[in-house]
């Protein structure tokens, strides 16, 4: 990148209104840049978001940032919490669909105020150094929380809301943001934060060597037996605790055994078959570790489809079915960007008026590759936003954190989630830090019940305060 490249509009704004059971309720939106400085003061680069507000006394404001790395918050904007959203990410869907926005009954905008962040290689957000440069500053586990935590503070600054109420809220990658943002914003910047909701979070243990460990069986294990539940009609919280607490005791023990116990292989192939609906001769192939991308491939092998790894009933059909491994994008991947990426730049530049020079980014390829995995606390690894989130909560007595899974996800198992919270010791209040799953995969709220669900259980957290 280059200090060359066109200017960016000045922030625009329209005011649109949406009718939430019943109820209109009038917003301001905003799309506008903050500026991102290096050490010296220099332009480096250019953070572009979208806000929705709600004029009013004492409302809090939410940030809300999607993962990848390189994904824009269009996927929580306009599938999830905005006012407004655009079906994806559910079966039977194609690319070509009419990009159709309608408004969104989920909507989170009654209750807080709602700031959606682009990082840098996203939507518009823009480096404005060279390649080298640029992942020194913005492409890395580290840089990239220390950059977004001073766009929340500039952003509170511009718009004088120092004194709001604030929560995060971050899917996937962005659930991995969320303690780490919290946790920088504390500690660095003075800047408390109120609660977080982690959506889908990259939140999983260390796994550990899977010939020896059982945790990366035991935590994909129950996604996977979710999905097959969904499809037999018989999936419920209560099914699913009987499939936590065998995981976590006498699947991850016989795992354990190995061949010390002749009896306990066969034992564990036996129930993984039953729990999995898979073929018999398949599981006892695997040992009863079901491989994820095995996984996919073998649940709808008769019909010729694949399962995706964001929702194992959302399918797409296998172009190459015969190869030893799955060549083909992920169903539910190859589905999102054209309607997200259609329905943002039409909402973007038509509706509220901000016409950049400059091409959408919904998911970058290119980002993700740039992205620095050198670190202990590299980009997949839950450990240091599991670390912060032990500092954040023990820091604030008063900080609520909501963890939201979709049962079948498999991207960001909910089972990760379980395994991490149930070693965080006991601060005050058990209930401080809760895990809920829902009906769906990685994008559960592409479904209306669990988008509904989700929001009373967000408002419930944020009545707390």
């Amino acid at each position: 990148m280059s200090m060359s490249l066109p200017p960016l509009p000045v922030d625009a704004h329209a005011t649109q209104s949406i009718l939430i059971e019943g109820k209109p309720l009038h917003y301001t939106v905003t799309v506008g840049t903050l500026p991102v400085r290096d050490e010296k003061g220099r332009l480096s680069g250019e953070v572009v978001y979208t806000s929705y507000v709600v004029e009013g006394k004492d409302r809090p404001v939410t940030f809300a940032f999607n993962g990848g790395p390189g994904a824009a918050s269009v996927f929580l904007n306009m599938g999830a919490i905005g006012p407004k959203r655009v079906p994806f990410g559910i079966e039977g869907q194609s690319p070509s669909d009419p990009a159709t926005l309608t408004d969104n009954p989920g909507t989170w905008l009654d209750f807080t105020d709602l700031v959606f962040i682009d990082p840098i290689g996203t939507g518009y957000s823009r480096s404005l150094v060279a390649e080298e440069e640029s992942k020194k500053l913005f492409y890395g586990p580290d840089q990239d929380i220390a950059y977004l935590s001073r766009s929340i503070y500039d952003w509170l600054v511009k718009n004088e809301r120092l004194q709001s109420r604030k929560y995060i809220v971050g899917e996937s990658y962005g659930g991995y943001r969320g303690p780490r943002l919290t946790a920088y914003l504390q500690s660095k910047i003075g800047i408390a934060v109120n609660g977080m909701v982690l959506v889908s979070p990259a939140l999983s243990p260390e796994a550990g060597d899977p010939e020896i460990s059982p945790i990366p069986w035991m935590t994909v294990l129950p996604s996977m037996v979710a999905a097959n539940y969904e499809r037999r009609g018989t999936l419920t919280s209560d099914a699913m605790a009987a499939v936590i607490d065998y995981t976590r005791g006498e699947y991850a023990v016989d795992l354990m055994k190995g061949n010390s116990d002749p009896t306990a292989t066969p034992r564990l192939i036996t129930k993984v078959t039953e729990l999995s609906g898979l073929d018999a001769t398949f599981v006892r192939q695997l040992g009863g570790r079901l491989d994820t991308d095995a996984f996919l491939r073998e649940e709808f092998r008769e019909t010729g489809k694949l399962g995706s790894v964001y929702d194992p009933n959302v399918t797409g059909y296998d172009p190459f079915p015969y190869s030893p491994a799955q060549q083909s994008n992920d169903p539910i991947m190859m589905n999102v960007v054209a309607p997200t990426t259609t329905a943002m730049v039409d909402f973007v530049t038509k509706t509220v008026g901000w016409k950049p020079e400059a091409r959408y980014i919904a998911l970058s390829i290119e980002t993700a590759l740039l992205w620095d995995r050198s670190s202990q606390n590299g980009a997949f690894h839950g450990s240091a936003s599991a670390t912060d989130l032990r500092v954040a909560v023990a820091t604030d007595p008063k900080l609520r954190v909501l963890i939201a899974h979709g049962w079948a996800d498999l991207a960001c198992p909910f089972m990760g989630s379980i395994l991490t919270v149930s070693q965080i010791p006991n601060m005050g209040d058990l209930n401080r830090i809760q895990v809920h799953e829902y009906a769906g995969g990685h994008m559960f709220y592409a479904r209306s019940a669990s988008s509904l669900a989700l929001r009373k259980d967000v408002l419930a957290m944020l009545s707390q305060h």
